[in-house]
């Protein structure tokens, strides 16, 4: 019998979701008292202040660097010591792995897994690893194709995205997002335009969100993007506004930088896939975000941002100040994975080229796609979805200089149909 690792959500009285919150580690703890001497000791000098905010600033989740086999072996150990949930996933935190935990080996934790806190710690885990290589010893042992036959799948694959799959029918399908975050904060009051000191709260765990479910409709291999009303930014938590990756323009512009290069084999979905690595330059690049919102401080608004007791809970704005979209066009890199007997991309990879000094930082995708019965036809759409960003919440203001945010977004596409005019 197969076992499989998911997420309980509890629904609370205000109708939203959430996973209980695990014990801080004693690294968070040791980060809030941190917090508190700073602000006993006011006022600091600049360079102390830089220090500090450093060391406060540093994410919980990258202290330990561990392999997947590490992981399993990090999971017994505690599962043996008798460890509680709420210990294991406090453990898990402060793990970032080297390698891609993919959803079948998380599957195979479930006899280790104490609990729902350590499930979310894992289903954090798998989304943050996404973009990585399998362990070696997951990969094919295939050797590499000679020249003219990395030509020849490349060749195939470009086909496909501009005539297969560039003239998807529209359809629409049903689109489950879960988001996770960190939350870390200023204190209280610390935004303020007279004030001359920044100070930081400790930075929590990424914790789940919320979870959602819409409608969404593709045509011609693009997602379009539904109406939003939500106020965000404003309720703690950033929004993607962009359309996202489309498959038949990254084959284009990548192919026309010339910069596609064989990387290995992998096997995705059961098949034993071409993977290669690409990369275009902003001159060529159509690979354009849309982020909403931050907070435009640059007028003297004050701003302040009361947190809540839960870690990673999106906390509340309240500030006077205007609200901006982050709009770019930026350059990017990646991978894709292709069918060699049939050309059809499998699964695409995009990361973000960002400047230091944009108020987003990162933002990784991962498309998987999958075979769909529509209308009596079989199309290959997108399955599966996995997004990793990085976002200065307070935008231009200079106390927040400090503060990021990580959102990670996992969808899943079912119950696809033809859509009708």
């Amino acid at each position: 019998m197969t076992h499989t690792i998911d997420l309980n959500i509890v629904s609370k009285a205000d109708g939203k979701s959430h996973v209980h919150t695990p014990h801080e580690s004693s690294r968070v703890r040791s980060k809030q008292k941190l917090a508190r001497n700073l602000r006993r000791s006011l006022p600091m000098k600049r360079i102390g202040w830089a220090l500090m905010l450093v060391l406060a600033a540093s994410p919980a989740w990258a202290a330990k660097k561990l392999t997947v086999q590490q992981l399993k072996d990090l999971l017994v150990s505690l599962h043996q010591a008798n460890k509680t949930d709420a210990e294991v996933a406090a453990e898990l935190t402060e793990v970032e792995l080297s390698e891609e935990l993919s959803r079948s080996t998380m599957n195979s934790l479930a006899g280790s897994v104490s609990g729902q806190l350590t499930t979310e710690q894992l289903f954090i885990l798998e989304a943050r690893s996404a973009m990585l290589a399998p362990p070696a010893a997951d990969l094919p042992a295939t050797p590499a194709p000679d020249a003219a036959t990395q030509k020849a799948i490349l060749d195939k694959a470009a086909d496909y995205a501009s005539k297969t799959y560039k003239q998807l029918p529209k359809v629409i399908g049903t689109k489950a997002t879960r988001r996770f975050q960190d939350n870390q904060q200023l204190a209280e009051g610390s935004t303020a335009a007279h004030s001359s000191t920044t100070v930081l709260a400790a930075m929590p765990p990424i914790r789940y969100m919320a979870g959602t479910e819409t409608t969404v409709t593709s045509q011609d291999g693009v997602e379009q993007t539904p109406a939003d009303k939500t106020q965000w930014g404003a309720n703690g938590m950033i929004a993607m506004l962009g359309q996202g990756p489309v498959l038949s323009t990254v084959m284009q512009e990548a192919q026309a930088a010339g910069k596609i290069n064989w990387v290995r084999w992998e096997t995705v979905i059961d098949h034993n896939a071409a993977v290669y690595s690409f990369a275009v330059d902003k001159k060529i690049s159509h690979y354009a975000v849309n982020y909403c919102c931050f907070p435009e401080t640059t007028q003297g608004g004050e701003m302040t941002m009361r947190g809540t007791s839960q870690p990673g809970g999106p906390g509340n704005y309240n500030l006077n100040a205007n609200w901006k979209n982050y709009r770019a066009t930026v350059p990017y890199h990646g991978e894709i994975f292709v069918d060699p007997e049939t050309g059809v991309v499998l699964r695409l990879i995009t990361q973000a080229d960002f400047k230091s000094s944009e108020w987003v930082r990162q933002e990784d995708q991962r498309i998987d796609y999958g075979t769909e019965t529509v209308g009596g036809k079989t199309l290959v759409l997108p399955s599966r979805s996995i997004i990793d960003t990085l976002e200065m919440p307070y935008g231009d203001n200079p106390k927040g200089r400090f503060v990021f945010r990580h959102t990670l977004f996992t969808s899943e596409y079912t119950d696809y149909q033809a859509a009708t005019n």
